[in-house]
């Protein structure tokens, strides 16, 4: 297994990714720079977080026009894994790989801490190493992290289950108070209709190892490794 970690100007959380890849699961990773138009070597790309051309126009609105993003679509469409984080996610709903869009949080202030989430959907790729219901803790770093579909792709959504994550309390439930930004139906990650690609806000590469405080995170990754490595867990 190989991935690929693409770097925008503006990107902040590639290393953070990178780290965890190469030097926590000694698995073969790169830093793909934004204007590479091959993506063929890869079994999985990671758009990671940050604040892509510095969030002009609005976030992921010009990274969704890179070079890299065709190859980025070609992968998509050849049934190849792609995670998105923070602003990666934004660029997948700009790209209309996922759908909806995100607004600014709801209390117009960028809001950065951990968070708990509830998960709601283990049968993918990206969370079968996680039970159905079981509450997680991530950290979450952003302004523009509001999630908004309007309600038939609500409906859709919940009829395909692909909502994976929701901000919930520690106790697993789905209030206002613990929807941090305001998103619609405390939707904290999606995945598209095929299951290969994953847009979430909260950031696993940040609670990765004890030293930072939890390793909820890390068992995105390995989820994905054992999954394309054929490991039964």
């Amino acid at each position: 297994m190989k991935s690929a970690v693409v770097i925008f100007p503006g990107s902040s959380g590639e290393n953070d990714v990178f780290h965890i890849l190469n030097n926590v699961l000694d698995e073969r990773v790169d830093l793909v720079w934004h204007k590479t138009t091959n993506l063929d070597d890869y079994d999985l790309v990671i758009l990671p977080g940050g604040s892509s051309y510095g969030d002009y126009i609005r976030p992921g609105a010009i990274a969704r026009y890179s070079p890299i993003m065709k190859a980025v679509e070609a992968f998509a469409k050849e049934g190849k894994y792609i995670l998105g984080i923070g602003n990666g996610w934004q660029m997948l709903l700009e790209m209309n790989l996922l759908p909806g869009a995100v607004l600014k949080n709801a209390n117009l202030k960028f809001i950065c801490s951990d968070t708990f989430l509830k998960l709601e959907n283990n049968k993918t790729l990206f969370t079968n190493g996680f039970k159905v219901d079981e509450i997680i803790r991530m950290p979450i770093a952003s302004g523009f992290g509001n999630y908004f579909c309007d309600e038939p792709t609500l409906q859709e959504l919940l009829t395909n289950q692909q909502i994976v994550l929701r901000y919930c309390t520690d106790d697993g439930r789905l209030t206002p108070e613990a929807n941090y930004n305001g998103a619609t139906a405390n939707i904290a990650g999606i995945i598209n209709k095929e299951g290969n690609i994953l847009g979430m806000m909260p950031h696993p590469e940040r609670c990765s190892e004890d030293i930072l405080g939890g390793t909820d995170g890390l068992r995105i990754f390995t989820s994905i490794i054992n999954k394309l490595k054929g490991v039964n867990i």
